[in-house]
């Protein structure tokens, strides 16, 4: 397996690096490093500002981060995965900026590679949630990850994949002691009542035969109070519930999981992730509603079927509703979320 780091902030990845660790750096000693003048690093740092990323001036002393940076590395996920998964990923990309991780490993499953293949981004700039929603993502404040693998036999042996994803997700937390996690049909992982992360999966290829998924999951980590207003529902990140987590470690967790899942998933299915999907439904026996574009349901969730459709009980008669198809919320909430 081969892995690569993909900087795109030009000069700027070098100053992040002396930045990351959260102290204060005078400019002087920041330009003799860089190897770049006093007035090159203030341009710099102007630029970080740009990205988001709050930089602080230390009358008389210089600049700093607060909190400093858990930058994602390569070296770092692949020391911490377990050797029997590193052989079976193609490579693992860390890109600083990217349009949309989703996007790229789409883009390598089209030109007929892409199995295996995991892409990191520190920001996208043109994430994308369920049903064309955007999904924020400030600079090395959450995960944002993707992986291709491609499945022979066609999309409908991908029946409950995303609830699957959740309880691989779910079970990478938990190796963090991370409390109260949940999950929310079809696709959403939950903690204390909030969301915490996102599954968007995308298809390419002949949906009848040999058929290449993206597995795309947005986590969020230490998100800045400056997004929440643009985020349409209740969320919560890590660094509240479990601070001090290590992203690379997180990251490489959650490839633990997901892979052997994925692997195994053509001859599975959803049947051995049905019982620990149930265990963790944040809405089981609880009143909601399902949207769909033109009409909405309202009853009691009652869990998933063996291939992953909701339940929904509606005067005392069971009702199926696909993933694709709709939204699920609860009955006291109209939000569009995220």
């Amino acid at each position: 397996m081969s892995s690569q780091q993909n900087g795109v902030l030009g000069t700027l990845r070098p100053l992040l690096d002396q930045l990351a660790d959260g102290e204060v750096h005078s400019g002087e000693a920041l330009g003799e490093t860089l190897g770049v003048s006093r007035a090159a690093v203030w341009k710099q740092l102007q630029k970080l500002e740009a990205l988001g990323l709050p930089v602080e001036s230390v009358k008389g002393r210089g600049y700093r981060l607060p909190g400093g940076l858990d930058l994602l590395s390569t070296a770092q996920i692949l020391d911490a995965v377990s050797p029997q998964i590193a052989p079976q990923l193609e490579r693992l990309e860390v890109f600083d900026q990217l349009d949309s991780t989703n996007a790229q490993v789409l883009s390598a499953l089209a030109g007929g590679q892409g199995h295996g293949l995991v892409v990191l981004a520190e920001q996208q700039t043109a994430g994308r949630g369920r049903r064309g929603r955007q999904w924020l993502s400030p600079f090395a404040a959450g995960i944002s990850l993707s992986i291709g693998w491609q499945f022979n036999g066609g999309v409908q042996l991908l029946e409950g994949l995303s609830l699957a994803v959740g309880v691989a997700l779910a079970r990478a937390l938990s190796r963090f002691d991370v409390p109260d996690v949940r999950l929310k049909w079809p696709n959403d992982v939950w903690c204390r009542g909030r969301k915490l992360a996102g599954v968007l999966l995308e298809l390419n290829g002949d949906l009848t035969d040999c058929c290449g998924v993206v597995v795309g999951i947005g986590m969020n980590m230490r998100l800045p109070e400056s997004v929440s207003g643009a985020i349409g529902q209740p969320w919560i990140d890590l660094e509240t519930v479990r601070p001090g987590i290590s992203r690379n470690r997180l990251v490489a967790a959650m490839l633990d999981e997901l892979v052997p899942m994925l692997a195994a998933y053509p001859d599975s299915g959803f049947g051995p992730w049905h019982a620990p999907w149930m265990a963790l439904d944040q809405f089981a026996d609880a009143e909601v509603c399902v949207q769909s574009a033109h009409k909405r349901w309202c009853g009691v969730a009652r869990g998933v079927d063996t291939g992953g459709a909701l339940l929904l009980e509606i005067d005392g008669q069971k009702k199926a509703f696909h993933g694709g198809e709709v939204s699920l919320r609860p009955l006291s909430s109209s939000g569009n979320g995220r």
